[in-house]
């Protein structure tokens, strides 16, 4: 009796290895050296990091007009999926962007169209494949895999010009290359980093020296400075040609915004007006995206010379200034590091950077002026990051053929990694006859002018660090 039990279970055991409930695990013929032997199948493709582009703002957008395109971007009036890609990677090429459609790699988070039937009870993100001809709706999100803004970086660093009034052909060459854009109004340049921009006794090589000597383009005097960047930030640095597109920046860069016009287009374009930042932090924020409103102040160090801008203690025994700063986290943590898109509602001296370090408690990596401590303590801690789908850890590919002591994130001392990315400017050129019409109780645009745009849109492409840093973190595998 008790052999026919063991026998029967056996059998009930054999059974159900081989039944539809439990089938057997395939297994495909591979030849390694010569020799052929059983293994299992190719896993399938590893998750991407993923990055998330801002919720769409609506159509039209800042800086392009609402026309068909030729190529089918813009259909009635509407912007499609790729259309807003382009917009958003403006520095990326078309064939790039094109391949990600094309390869199923998009995915859309609906805000105001989520389907709650999908949304996962742990709280992951319900996603769903978009296609390029898809109209955007307000709200919508999309996430890409990080390796969409890869660049190729070139091994050979450009030298920045060293110290003249009078620069010579190469210096002046290597500064009309940094202008980005140029009319009778302004002119647009990517300032790399360590140019200072406003010189003093001992620099002569600042920005605005520089400028005033190489990039008149035949006026009798020389650009000028509307608004500053930090020494050690790199990106977008507008200047003024005329006295009267100056004075109508500074107030533009002002908190105001400009907004002091009886031209109802001109204040609506003031309105539009925005910075955007790329970071990169130690650290991650513990809410993906915020506002940031927390008074700034200055204090006076023990040597009596330098100063230090830190957060207000809201005493009311001190000066401070309002300072106001909204952040989104673009993709996960790796290698105890996060990217941020700052966008700063005031101009305040190291704003991003006070409220990164001190408020966040995130510092932006290369700034050892309010995180050396962190830095040296991140340096020091072995760091292990967590895929968030799979839960599984990531493995680092160095990349090849690049230097990556040139300031980048694994260097022994990074550089600063703040990139001034994105501007939207109101078009001085296209009001300023306008403005200057004073004694015109509701002044009125001319015929010829009315078809341009009322705003300028600019994207500058990140400094090599910067760039180094992105690509060695996009290529994180799991």
């Amino acid at each position: 009796m008790w052999k026919t039990k063991m026998m029967r279970a056996s059998f009930y055991q054999a059974y159900r290895r081989y039944s539809r409930v439990a089938p057997p695990q395939p297994e495909v013929i591979r030849v390694t050296n010569n020799i052929a032997h059983l293994g299992p199948p190719k896993t399938g493709p590893l998750p991407r990091q993923l990055m998330s582009l801002p919720p769409f703002p609506g159509h039209p957008l800042p800086g392009k007009n609402a026309v068909n395109g030729a190529d089918g971007d813009v259909v009635g009036g509407h912007v499609t999926a790729i259309s807003w890609v382009k917009y958003y990677f403006e520095e990326v090429h078309d064939k790039t962007i094109q391949s990600h459609f094309t390869k199923g790699l998009v995915e859309m988070e609906c805000g105001g169209r989520r389907d709650a039937s999908r949304e996962k009870e742990d709280g992951v993100r319900a996603m769903r494949k978009v296609k390029h001809n898809e109209v955007m709706q307000v709200g919508d999100k999309l996430w890409l895999p990080v390796s969409i803004a890869e660049t190729r970086i070139s091994k050979r660093y450009d030298t920045i010009p060293s110290g003249t009034l009078y620069p010579n052909a190469d210096e002046i060459a290597y500064l009309q290359r940094l202008v980005r854009f140029k009319d009778s109004a302004i002119i647009v340049l990517n300032k790399p980093p360590k140019l200072p921009v406003k010189g003093n006794v001992p620099i002569h090589n600042s920005m605005d020296a520089l400028a005033a000597a190489a990039l008149s383009y035949g006026n009798d005097e020389g650009p000028r400075l509307v608004h500053r960047l930090d020494r050690e930030t790199s990106g977008l640095l507008v200047m003024g040609r005329t006295k009267e597109s100056i004075d109508h920046l500074h107030s533009v860069f002002s908190d105001f915004k400009g907004r002091n016009s009886r031209c109802k287009a001109w204040n609506k374009a003031c309105e539009a007006m925005y910075q955007r930042y790329w970071v990169l932090v130690i650290g991650s924020p513990k809410d993906k995206e915020g506002v940031i409103s927390a008074p700034l102040s200055k204090v006076l160090l023990d040597d009596g010379k330098t100063d230090r801008v830190v957060l207000a203690q809201g005493s009311g025994f001190e000066a401070s200034q309002e300072a106001i700063t909204k952040y989104r986290v673009l993709g996960p943590m790796i290698n105890g590091c996060s990217w941020l898109e700052l966008r700063p509602i005031t101009s305040r001296k190291h704003q991003l950077r006070v409220h990164c370090a001190e408020a966040l408690g995130t510092p932006i990596v290369g700034d050892y002026k309010y995180g050396w401590f962190i830095h040296k303590r991140w340096k020091q801690m072995p760091q292990v990051d967590i895929e968030p789908t799979t839960g599984k850890q990531y493995k680092l590919r160095r990349p090849e053929g690049l230097d990556i002591q040139k300031g980048s994130v694994l260097s022994k001392v990074p550089l600063l990694h703040l990139h001034c990315r994105e501007m939207v400017l109101p078009n001085i050129a296209k009001f300023l006859h306008v403005l200057n019409q004073k004694e015109a109780a509701d002044p009125l645009l001319r015929p010829g002018i009315t078809s341009k745009p009322d705003l300028l849109r600019f994207v500058a492409s990140m400094p090599s660090h910067m760039k180094i840093s992105w690509n060695i973190m996009s290529s994180y595998l799991v």
